[in-house]
C-alpha cells in the first residue's frame, strides 16, 4: 500500500514548521531555464520588451494624474473662460500611450502561453524519450503510480512556473524599480516611508508563506502517493473484489485523501491570508503617506521639499503600483518552489541512468545466402539473419546457440540470484527450464535479453559475448511470450503486428492461424479490424494469451523465449497452439518455462532448477531414470532415502 508522507520537516522558531527551497534549487531553475532558453530566445526578448513597454505606459497614466491637476484642473478653476482643447490633446496622447500598453499586455500573454505550452511540450517528449531507454530494473523498484504523477502533477506546477511565476516575478521586478525611481523623483521623504513599511509587508509575507510552502510540498508528495495507490489499486481491481477487500482499500484511499486535503487545506489557509494581510498593510501605508503628504504639502519648511496637490495625488497612486508586485512576487515564493520540487522529481528522473552499450559493436542483419554459404547483407526479409561486425563487417550466421559460463547474478547486493551457472545450447534446439517458484528460471530469460547485466561470467550468443551485441537487436532476435500478457489499445491486426510494425496483413492472418487465433478473431464484431481497449479487457485470458502468442509468430524472430506461453489456455486450445507453436520452433533455438511438464516432455535439454542452481539436466526420459527433483515434480512423487 501507498506510503504515508514524512511529515518532519524542520521547525521555525514558534514551532511552525517552514520551507526552503529544496536542495539544489537554484540548479534545477538553472537547468529548467536552459529549457526556456534553449529555443525561445527571440521569444523571450520580445517578452521582456513587453512587459517593460507595459510598465512603462502604467507608469504614464499614473503620472498623468499630476499632469491633469497641477497642469489643467487647478489652472482652469482660476480661469473665467477656459479652454479645453489643450486637455483634450492630452487625454488623446494618454489614450495613444495605453492603446500601446494594452496591445504589448496581450502580446506578452500570447507569448508566454506558447513559450510556457512549447517548453513543456519538448520537457514531455524528452522525458518520455528517456523514460524509453531506462532498464527494466528502474521500473521494477519505481511505483507507476508515483511515474505518472511526474507526467501529470510534476509537470503541471512547472507549467505554471514557466506560463505564470516567473513572468509575473520579472514584471513584478520591473515595476517595482520603474515606479521607485518615479517615487523618489516626486517625493523621497514619503519614499523613505513607503520602503520601511514595504520591508515590514515582506517580512510578513515571507512568514506566512514560509509556513504554507511547506504543505504545498507535501501536497505534491501526497498527491502523489495518492495516484500510486490509486493506479495499484485498478490493475488489482479483480484481486481486491475476491479477496472482498473493498472496505479496506476504501479505508486506506481515505486516509490517503485525508492526509491530502490535510495539507492542502494548510496550504491554502495560510496562504489565502497573505493577500488580505497585505492588503490592510498596503491601505495603512497609504493613509500614513496621505497623512504625512498633505502635512508637506501645507507646510512651509525650507529643509523639506515643496510638494504640490497632483504630486501627491500622483504618489498616492504609485504605492498601490508599488506594494502590488511586492506582495505578487512574495507570493509566487510558494509556486516556485512547489515548482522547484517537481522539477526535482522530473530532472530525477531524466537523470536516471539509461541502458548503455559502450561495448556493443555488433548488429542484427538479413542476409541472403548463395550456393556456396556465401552470406550477403540485404535489407529483404530473408528469414536468415547474420551477426555484423560493424568494425570488420565480418557476418556470422545467426544459429542461436546461447551459453552460460560461471554465471553469477543479483538484483540486489546483498541476495545472490544465480550460482555459477553453466548452459551450453545447440542450435535449433528446445530448452526447457523447469523448478519451483523462484528458482531462477525467468531470470534466465531476463539475462539472454539483457534486461540485468550479470556480476560474473559470460553469456555467448552465437559465440559473441551478450554485451558486444546492440541491445535493440539483441532482443530483435528473439520473440518473447510472457505469462502475463499486455495488448496495446488499437485494432486486433495493430496488436499482431506489434512485433514487426513492416509486417503485411496476410502475413499477421497467417501467424494467427500458425496458432489456431484465427477462428476466435474471426469471430469477434470487426474481425481483426476489432479494437481492444483496457488491455484486451473484452477478450478471455486465452484469447488474450493468444494474440500474444500470434504476435511472436508475426515477429518471425531468429530464437524464442516461452515463459508459460500456455499458462492461461485449457487443455484443448493448449493442444492447438502446441502444434502451431511447433511450427514457430522448427529451426529455431527455444527457451520454455513451464510448469505443465507435459508440454516439454519433447525438449532436448531439460534443466531443472533449485534455489538459483542447476541440479538436474537431460532428456525426459533421462531425468525420470534419476528418480530425482524432475521426477519428483513429473510425478509428484517424493523421493525418499
Amino acid at each position: 500500500m501507498a506510503k504515508q508522507v514524512n511529515m518532519g520537516a524542520p521547525r521555525g522558531p514558534q514551532g511552525h514548521r517552514t520551507a526552503k527551497m529544496p536542495e539544489g534549487g537554484m540548479k534545477i531553475i538553472t537547468r529548467l531555464m536552459g529549457y526556456v532558453l534553449s529555443r525561445n530566445k527571440w521569444a523571450l526578448l520580445a517578452v521582456a520588451a513587453c512587459i517593460v513597454i507595459t510598465s512603462f505606459t502604467t507608469l504614464a497614466s499614473t503620472l498623468f494624474t499630476r499632469t491633469l491637476i497641477d497642469d489643467y484642473i487647478l489652472p482652469m478653476t482660476q480661469e473665467p473662460d477656459p479652454s479645453f482643447s489643450p486637455l483634450a490633446r492630452a487625454l488623446f496622447r494618454l489614450a495613444a500611450i495605453l492603446l500601446v500598453g494594452i496591445v504589448c499586455a496581450y502580446a506578452q500573454s500570447l507569448l508566454t502561453i506558447r513559450i510556457g505550452q512549447g517548453t513543456l511540450k519538448r520537457l514531455r517528449i524528452d522525458l518520455f524519450e528517456h523514460m524509453e531507454s531506462l532498464p527494466v530494473s528502474y521500473f521494477d523498484r519505481t511505483a507507476h503510480g508515483n511515474i505518472m504523477s511526474v507526467y501529470t502533477n510534476d509537470v503541471d506546477t512547472l507549467r505554471q512556473m514557466v506560463g505564470q511565476s516567473l513572468p509575473d516575478v520579472f514584471s513584478s521586478m520591473i515595476t517595482i524599480t520603474v515606479t521607485f525611481v518615479s517615487m523618489v523623483a516626486l517625493s523621497w521623504p514619503l519614499t523613505v516611508l513607503v520602503v520601511l513599511m514595504t520591508c515590514v509587508m515582506v517580512y510578513t509575507t515571507r512568514w506566512l508563506g514560509n509556513r504554507s510552502a511547506y504543505h504545498f510540498i507535501g501536497q505534491q508528495k501526497t498527491l502523489g502517493d495518492m495516484n500510486g495507490f490509486i493506479e495499484e489499486t485498478l490493475s488489482g481491481q479483480r484481486v481486491v473484489k475476491i479477496f472482498c477487500h473493498e472496505q479496506q482499500a476504501i479505508d486506506d484511499f481515505c486516509r490517503l485523501n485525508e492526509q491530502l486535503r490535510n495539507s492542502a487545506y494548510n496550504a491554502n489557509k495560510e496562504a489565502n491570508i497573505v493577500m488580505p494581510v497585505n492588503g490592510n498593510i498596503s491601505n495603512v501605508i497609504y493613509v500614513l503617506c496621505a497623512i504625512i503628504g498633505a502635512v508637506i504639502a501645507l507646510s512651509s519648511s525650507p529643509w523639506l521639499p515643496a510638494l504640490t496637490i497632483g504630486t501627491l495625488v500622483s504618489f498616492l497612486t504609485l504605492i498601490k503600483n508599488f506594494t502590488r508586485p511586492v506582495s505578487q512576487m512574495s507570493q509566487q515564493i510558494n509556486s516556485i518552489i512547489m515548482a522547484v520540487a517537481g522539477a526535482g522529481r522530473v530532472f530525477s528522473m531524466m537523470d536516471e541512468p539509461a541502458e548503455t552499450d559502450e561495448k556493443a559493436g555488433v548488429r542484427l542483419v538479413n542476409v541472403s545466402e548463395d550456393a556456396g554459404g556465401t552470406l550477403t547483407e540485404t535489407s529483404e526479409t530473408t528469414g536468415i539473419w547474420a551477426w555484423k561486425d560493424e568494425t570488420t563487417g565480418q557476418l556470422t550466421r545467426q544459429r542461436g546457440e546461447v551459453d552460460f559460463s560461471h554465471v553469477d547474478f543479483s538484483y540486489v547486493p546483498e541476495k545472490q540470484v544465480l550460482f555459477d551457472i553453466d548452459l551450453d545450447t545447440d542450435a535449433g534446439q528446445k530448452i526447457a527450464l523447469v523448478g519451483g517458484t523462484g528458482a531462477g528460471k525467468t531470470t534466465i530469460t531476463n539475462l539472454i535479453n539483457r534486461f540485468y547485466d550479470i556480476q560474473e561470467g559470460q553469456i555467448l550468443y552465437d559465440g559473441i559475448d551478450v554485451r558486444r551485441i546492440h541491445r535493440e537487436d539483441l532482443r530483435r532476435s528473439l520473440g518473447v511470450v510472457l505469462q502475463e500478457t499486455h495488448l496495446f489499445t488499437g485494432t486486433v491486426m495493430e496488436n499482431i503486428r506489434y512485433g514487426r510494425p513492416e509486417a503485411t496483413d496476410e502475413e499477421c492472418r497467417e501467424a494467427a492461424k500458425l496458432v489456431n487465433a484465427d477462428d476466435f478473431i474471426m469471430r469477434l464484431a470487426n474481425g481483426y479490424d476489432t479494437v481492444l481497449t483496457a488491455d484486451g479487457g473484452n477478450l478471455s485470458q486465452g484469447e488474450r494469451q493468444l494474440l500474444a502468442i500470434a504476435r511472436a509468430a508475426a515477429a518471425n524472430p531468429p530464437a524464442l523465449i516461452l515463459d508459460e506461453a500456455t499458462s492461461s489456455i485449457d487443455t484443448r486450445t493448449e493442444r492447438l497452439v502446441q502444434e502451431g507453436m511447433d511450427h514457430i520452433m522448427q529451426g529455431r533455438s527455444t527457451f520454455v518455462i513451464a510448469h505443465r511438464l507435459s508440454t516439454i516432455r519433447n525438449a532436448d535439454t531439460i534443466v531443472v532448477m533449485e534455489q538459483g542452481r542447476i541440479i538436474e539436466r537431460g532428456t525426459h526420459n533421462e531425468l525420470l531414470a534419476l528418480r530425482g527433483k524432475y521426477y519428483e515434480l513429473y510425478t509428484g512423487n517424493k523421493i525418499t532415502e
